[in-house]
């Protein structure tokens, strides 16, 4: 199907594959689409429909009360091409930046799924051929049969990779969790659409990094520490890291932190919150190079962070509510300008 995309600034136009997405065919054709979640939820991706028909493959997505259907609104994540279309998005669109990851639908095999706390499950998704990500992306997961995609974080950082490697909390009613957390999923098939998300991080980025993470948003800020640390990132540059959770039973991936911390003694700085309860003696003594607050992870970090926000790039990802609680500090109080505040919302 041929597709008329008309934004505030030009118009472009590309072709779909049958029962592509039009957002998934858009990205793949090298056009910076509006999106955020890319499943269904925000709102972000909605278009206006000015020629042509499209169907919905998702009727009960949430993002649905954001668009109006009297005006022939439309989530571009959720909707396919039935006919040639012309449609309208109001923001600038541009062309993806060159030498920028292009997004592509491909099927992946489970492996190796396993408990690291009581309700989050990890897992690697192995891949048929290679694939480049950025530092900070996300990709789509569905399993057959499974009306919609669920956006994960990679947790790993490598060009070429064969394997990806993933974080997924367990959330009531969630059908990708209750998915994986019903039964052993190894070696079940996945669909996967991706690279996808802005929230990258890039070694000439040339700036202190903060990374505040609530729960599972902790797996991509484990991607560009990945490649922080690969690159010697931290020779030249700070990093503090804040890692959020209810109490301690709910925390993974101290070891990695640790050794992270310990690489980089003078340099780094990474701290975890806890709201619910202090942490434990044991826990200070099973990770003795990691700090420790209690508090919600946005309060923990204005704390410490404070006068400490001269040449910075935040990244921020985790549940809403901590995602808008963050950047309210990032901005009001440590007056970052916004193309320096980098995030990830998991709804």
């Amino acid at each position: 199907m041929r597709i008329q995309v008309n934004a505030r600034n030009r118009g472009y136009e590309f072709e779909a594959r049958p029962d592509e997405r039009v957002l998934h065919a858009g990205l793949r054709a090298g056009i910076a689409l509006p999106y955020e979640c890319a499943t269904g939820t925000c709102g972000t991706c909605k278009a206006t429909l000015v020629g042509g028909t499209v169907n919905d493959g998702w009727a009960g997505a949430p993002g649905k009360k954001f668009v109006k259907a009297e005006r022939r609104e439309f989530l571009m994540c959720q909707c396919v091409a039935s006919a040639d279309l012309t449609l309208e998005v109001d923001k600038f669109v541009h062309a993806a930046q060159p030498g920028a990851c292009t997004p592509d639908v491909c099927s992946v095999v489970l492996r190796a799924p396993r408990a690291v706390a009581p309700d989050v499950m990890a897992f690697s998704a192995e891949l048929e051929r290679p694939r480049d990500f950025e530092a900070g992306q996300f990709v789509l997961l569905a399993p057959q049969g499974m009306t919609g995609h669920r956006a994960y974080s990679m947790c790993n950082f490598e060009q070429g990779a064969r394997r990806l490697d993933f974080v997924v909390k367990r959330k009531p009613d969630g059908g990708f969790s209750e998915w994986l957390f019903g039964a052993n999923r190894e070696g079940e098939r996945l669909e996967m659409f991706g690279p996808l998300g802005n929230a990258t991080f890039d070694p000439t980025l040339a700036k202190n990094v903060l990374c505040i993470a609530g729960g599972s948003g902790i797996a991509g800020m484990m991607s560009i520490l990945a490649r922080a640390g690969r690159e010697r990132y931290f020779e030249r540059w700070r990093g503090w890291v804040f890692f959020g959770v209810r109490a301690m039973r709910d925390t993974f991936f101290l070891d990695e932190l640790s050794s992270l911390q310990r690489e980089f003694p003078e340099r780094v700085q990474i701290t975890v919150a806890l709201s619910d309860e202090d942490v434990p003696a044991s826990a200070r003594q099973d990770w003795p190079a990691l700090a420790s607050g209690r508090g919600l992870v946005h309060e923990v970090a204005g704390r410490v962070m404070a006068g400490n926000y001269q040449d910075l790039r935040a990244y921020v990802a985790g549940p809403p509510p901590a995602v808008d609680a963050a950047i309210r500090v990032l901005l009001l109080k440590a007056k970052l300008t916004t193309n320096n505040i980098r995030y990830d919302k998991y709804s």
